[in-house]
């Protein structure tokens, strides 16, 4: 069974960022200024006169990135694609409003490229001359951009909150277990735990050498509807050939004897030596691993609650596999959780064996609660800039 992790003991710091680098919070609210930042410049101009002008600007663009080739020479087919190319700059232009910011720069583009023979520099100076224009589209791209940019910060500041809230949760168990009563009698609760575990794990080594393995998967197949009892339900055609075939009979002990026989000694023994060998000689490791853990208690105990809850579950497998004696057992562990000084007594055994020397140093030296002012307003901070809103 797995005991519970103990608080975390990691010395990270309570921001990100110690090492020079920005916080994830700093990177959120840098990445919204600069978003802010470009919307206003687009605002200062206008959303629908920035669009056109980028979209004029991307045309005139396309246009001459297609013709350049095409019509740079003095082949007819140049020729000819000169005069296409003339004809829809042409045309571009003179779609424009003649309001339209930067309009001069378009028609300087024109200028630029009106001409019976072109050569590339003629492209050039075009480009040149629509380099104010290209201003409207390059603020377009960064806004595209800088709204990625703040996407990913809200992604890395949620997961940071994610992480300082547990980290808030593990400072807070850490001053839970320092009001402990480290000289509390946790001896009252260790020892019939101890008493149950011996015994329990007694009466599965002796159930695993008495009940068959038919038994014992129906045991199994019963935990699955018990949260607190932890037992891998056995792969499929393991328990297909335990409860289809004769050899589900003999108990575990013996079917993991037979895998390791000779295929001419084990026919003595089961219908099928191939059958045998292909289900259980490759699921040697699963077998071996059905033991008595799944029902144990762990040291240090849970609250009271989960105690009561996990013995309550725990009895009708106990009581299947084990002598009254062993239940009696079980029944002084959920009596336990009643005891009026249980959670002072859990309280102290779980100090006792999860706080190790730093921690100890830590809570001592007041660090832990000063990591915890600093991590709870981290969060604060965290939680009040993720809460606000930015433009899709």
């Amino acid at each position: 069974m797995s005991e519970r992790a103990p608080p975390s003991d990691a010395r990270s710091s309570a921001t990100a960022g110690s090492d020079g680098e920005p916080t994830p919070l700093e990177e959120l609210e840098a990445a919204r200024n600069r978003l802010e930042t470009i919307e206003d410049r687009i605002a200062d101009h206008g959303e629908e006169t920035v669009d056109e002008v980028a979209t004029a600007y991307r045309r005139a663009e396309t246009l001459l990135e297609d013709y350049v080739d095409r019509a740079t020479g003095t082949g007819k087919e140049n020729f000819q694609a000169y005069i296409e190319l003339e004809g829809k700059f042409d045309g571009l232009v003179s779609g424009l409003s003649e309001d339209l910011p930067e309009h001069e720069a378009f028609e300087d583009a024109l200028e630029a490229i009106d001409k019976r023979r072109l050569s590339e520099k003629d492209f050039e100076r075009a480009r040149e001359a629509l380099a104010p224009a290209a201003d409207y589209a390059d603020l377009l791209d960064d806004r595209e951009r800088a709204s990625a940019t703040l996407a990913e910060a809200r992604k890395d500041a949620s997961k940071r909150l994610r992480t300082v809230r547990e980290e808030i949760e593990d400072r807070e168990r850490l001053l839970e277990l320092a009001t402990a009563d480290l000289d509390a009698p946790v001896e009252r609760l260790r020892e019939p735990i101890e008493r149950y575990n011996e015994a329990v794990r007694e009466a599965v080594r002796e159930y695993r050498l008495e009940a068959s393995a038919r038994e014992v998967f129906d045991l199994l197949e019963r935990s699955r509807w018990y949260p607190f009892v932890g037992y891998e339900q056995p792969p499929a055609d393991l328990s297909e050939y335990v409860r289809g075939n004769d050899a589900g009979e003999y108990t575990i002990p013996e079917l993991l004897e037979y895998a390791d026989y000779s295929r001419s000694k084990l026919s003595h023994y089961v219908d099928s030596a191939d059958a045998l060998k292909r289900s259980v000689a490759t699921q040697q490791t699963y077998l071996d691993g059905i033991d008595a853990e799944p029902l144990t208690i762990d040291w240090p105990p849970e609250p009271a609650g989960a105690l009561r809850r996990r013995a309550r579950e725990y009895r009708p497998f106990v009581a299947r596999i084990a002598d009254e004696s062993v239940v009696a057992k079980l029944r002084a562990v959920r009596l336990l959780a009643t005891d009026p000084d249980y959670d002072r007594l859990q309280t102290a055994a779980q100090a006792v064996a999860q706080l190790s020397a730093d921690q100890r140093r830590r809570l001592t030296d007041g660090r832990v609660e000063d990591e915890l002012e600093s991590l709870r307003n981290e969060r604060d901070r965290l939680e009040d800039a993720l809460e606000t809103e930015d433009p899709v």
